[in-house]
């Protein structure tokens, strides 16, 4: 008898032991795998997206950044069989900043984006001081593109781009107005004046579309603006087209040469606009997001729709935008550099 008990209390310690050791195994192997899932992204991806996700556009609506935006928010839409559309938040301000700072301070969730444009990149070059990093936001996708157009008033002697910087070739110069320091009209101006030995004198409005009007009232010599912006007027006949800003011509406007085949080689920009993240966003999101907006953007109902309104869809993969992302910002630097291009 006395053996027997000895065998069960014997038998009891091993079989706790045995317990203990399968449930330390236990927690050690659920802490495994949960660490697991937040590196990968797999508990934050497994039931996206499940609720409304916002595109923060930082411009006013009806702007070429605005309209592109709500193309990838519509193509997206489809492309991830949403319930709920994705819907579009308007935060203009301070060149892009106001909207930029709040997607940069948003939940890493995949719920909140920013339709970035080439302030996102040119910003923190150009400002004094900046509310988040260039860090804080991480690149998903180019979504689709307005060729910037240089244009002149209907009434102007200048026929060709090389009109227009011949002349200008002169102490005083002409003038040039633009959206803004940093704005893309004021690039397309350094870059001339830069690369090509233009002698474009800078009038900054505070709006793209005080810019056109000045053009259209002839009170300056030229702009560039969005394709976008600029067709109903050429169609009306109130401005001339002298050159497109882009590598390709705009399919709305094919008798209307490049800078580049005009020989202003170093003439390559446009008004972009793209999707940026939160740093931090799970990669699985980012890549299923910028997958819907590639799927999205090449649409043929959406692709057809935006260039006839002079917008080429881009769309393209996470590597792609980040490609662009990157010559931009050192082409745009080096600009930035040599103009001085600093805001007061």
């Amino acid at each position: 008898m006395f053996n027997e008990i000895n065998g069960r209390r014997e038998l009891l310690k091993n079989l706790t032991k045995t317990t203990l050791t399968l449930t330390s195994f236990r927690r050690t192997l659920l802490g495994g795998l949960a660490g697991m899932s937040a590196a990968s992204g797999w508990s934050s991806t497994s039931a996206w997206p499940n609720k409304q996700i916002h595109f923060v556009v930082p411009f006013a609506a009806g702007g070429a950044n605005d309209l592109i935006g709500r193309a990838g928010a519509e193509g997206a839409s489809k492309a991830l069989n949403l319930n709920q559309a994705i819907l579009i938040d308007n935060k203009p301000g301070a060149g892009t900043t106001l909207g930029a700072d709040f997607v940069a301070k948003s939940s890493a969730d995949g719920y909140t984006f920013l339709i970035s444009a080439s302030g996102v990149i040119s910003n923190s070059m150009i400002k004094k001081s900046m509310p988040y990093k260039d860090s804080d936001l991480v690149p998903v996708a180019m979504i689709a593109l307005a060729p910037s157009i240089i244009i002149v008033p209907a009434s102007s002697p200048y026929m060709s781009l090389k009109d227009l910087v011949q002349k200008s070739q002169t102490p005083n110069g002409l003038n040039f107005s633009t959206a803004g320091t940093g704005s893309t009209p004021h690039f397309v101006a350094e870059l001339l004046n830069l690369k090509h030995n233009a002698n474009l004198q800078v009038v900054p409005f505070k709006s793209g579309s005080e810019s056109l009007n000045a053009v259209i009232g002839a009170q300056v010599d030229a702009t560039s603006e969005a394709s976008i912006i600029v067709l109903p007027h050429l169609k009306s006949g109130r401005i001339r087209a002298l050159a497109t800003t882009w590598t390709q011509r705009i399919a709305a406007l094919p008798d209307l040469q490049t800078a580049i085949e005009q020989g202003y080689t170093e003439l390559k920009i446009a008004h972009w606009a793209g999707l940026h993240a939160p740093k931090g966003t799970p990669e699985a999101i980012l890549d299923m997001m910028a997958k819907a907006i590639d799927t999205g953007i090449k649409s043929e109902a959406i692709a057809s729709r935006l260039q006839a309104v002079g917008i080429e869809p881009v769309g393209g993969s996470r590597a792609s935008f980040n490609q662009f992302i990157s010559t931009e910002r050192s082409k745009l630097s080096v600009v930035i550099k040599q103009s001085g291009m600093v805001e007061d």
